[in-house]
């Protein structure tokens, strides 16, 4: 396959990142490599969404600290950004909004082909804080008559991208963008099917075979219309686990598991060992999270004192 013909895909990770790990990042960067290596899709991006502060979850910090953190952890990193839609909503988001709002935001912003996509959302497509005012953020000066191919794009050097909420180094060969960009001219993928993959862990999902925890109805969109890129954690089976779910069977081609080093070190890495090893003064923090994250904790007292 060409690289005009592969599916371009963005991975979105949505969770309490409280805080953000080495194994996230990891999660990343493992399923990119397991794409690639199908021959099938090329990575463009990657997103780390960090959930509302009313989620409710025990011990979960501020989003102001959460985003931080997110922040600094891929700083680094010239794919991966952090994206605040999220925490910028007046209550918590649903996975499968959160999902439809970055599907709307590129065929609003982008002209894409996205693949299966069967129906329109109604999720709002711009969030912003309430103090920020309310001016346009996007801005297409594009003639129509005038668009870039594929190839061009392909071969093209990214515009750069403004109102970002971490640091990004330019990419070589593709950019995309969301509500933290503002855009000028836009560049417009209208020949390359892009497809918005949620990227989880195997715990989540597994947790999409407990009763009444999922609506039903949301499941059927996430996998029926976006897919699932799972890694593995913890030495869990992800297809014993989908057995076990007739939605999960029933649209098992739209779950890519990656297959990779099953013993990988950061499989087991998780925010609740990083929590208890801050509390205890557990020097192995090191080994769950980078330090720029372990620097800003330290600074603002987070975790330490904490139960949750």
């Amino acid at each position: 396959m060409t690289e005009t013909t592969k599916t371009h895909v963005i991975l979105l990770a949505c969770g309490s990142f409280n805080p953000i790990t080495k194994g996230h990042i990891q999660m990343f960067e493992r399923a990119r490599d397991y794409l690639h290596k199908t021959g099938r899709f090329i990575v463009i991006g990657g997103i780390v969404s960090p959930v509302h502060d009313s989620y409710g979850k025990t011990g979960l910090v501020s989003s102001r600290h959460r985003l931080t953190m997110c922040q600094l952890a891929v700083q680094s990193s010239d794919w991966i950004r952090v994206d605040p839609w999220e925490c910028y909503q007046d209550t918590w988001q649903t996975t499968c909004s959160v999902l439809e709002h970055h599907r709307d935001l590129m065929k609003r912003v982008t002209g894409c082909i996205l693949s299966n996509v069967n129906t329109p959302s109604i999720t709002p497509v711009i969030g912003q804080p309430q103090n920020e005012s309310s001016q346009t953020i996007y801005q297409n000066n594009n003639n129509v008559s005038n668009k870039p191919t594929a190839a061009k794009i392909l071969g093209k050097v990214g515009e750069s991208l403004s109102r970002i909420c971490c640091v990004r180094p330019p990419m070589e060969r593709f950019t995309f963008v969301d509500e933290n960009a503002n855009l000028g001219t836009v560049m417009r993928y209208e020949e390359i099917e892009l497809r918005i993959l949620l990227l989880c862990g195997s715990d989540l999902l597994e947790s999409f075979c407990i009763p009444g925890l999922w609506n039903e109805a949301d499941m059927e969109v996430i996998v029926g219309e976006f897919g699932i890129v799972v890694v593995p954690r913890d030495g869990a089976d992800p297809d014993r686990i989908m057995n076990h779910s007739s939605i999960l069977r029933k649209y098992k081609n739209n779950i890519l598991v990656v297959k990779d080093d099953s013993n990988h070190p950061m499989s087991v890495v998780s925010s609740t060992k990083s929590r208890l090893a801050l509390q205890h003064g557990d020097g192995h923090v090191v080994d769950y999270l980078c330090q720029p994250v372990i620097d800003y904790i330290l600074k603002s007292q987070l975790y330490i004192n904490t139960s949750g």
